[in-house]
């Protein structure tokens, strides 16, 4: 579904969908090393470096930058979508998006978002659900 304005951020997307801002699914992109990786975290949680560490067993863990998330997904920042990435990217599920029947997340625009079962999201990702969040 296309936004009047912009989803760029979770509280943006949330407010025009009328929804909680935890039922909208933020697509982070880390660098860990020399790989890449997303995180799918609530809107209402940050993800947590020092956990993402010992998850992947990484020290060398930060934010991607925009270059880096356009080469790896596809998408700009503010529009990445949880699937359909240009690379093979791991992905992790903050498991507190499991309190929404539904969540929504972007659909590679800024101004465009899907609604989507929180199960077909972890299906569709193949990703694993883990405590990523502080």
């Amino acid at each position: 579904m296309a936004l009047d304005v912009t989803a760029r951020t979770a509280k943006d997307a949330a407010e025009s969908l009328g929804c909680e801002v935890g039922a909208i699914v933020k697509s982070l992109v880390f660098r860990a090393d020399d790989t890449f990786l997303i995180c799918l975290v609530s809107g209402d949680k940050r993800c947590s470096l020092n956990k993402l560490k010992k998850i992947i067993s990484k020290k060398d863990v930060c934010m991607a930058n925009a270059d880096e998330v356009k080469a790896n997904t596809g998408f700009s920042i503010g529009g990445v979508a949880p699937i359909a990435h240009l690379k093979k990217l791991n992905i992790l599920i903050d498991q507190s998006l499991g309190r929404f029947q539904s969540v929504f997340a972007a659909a590679g625009h800024p101004n465009s978002i899907f609604k989507i079962e929180y199960n077909q999201l972890v299906q569709m990702t193949k990703g694993e659900v883990k405590e990523i969040t502080e």
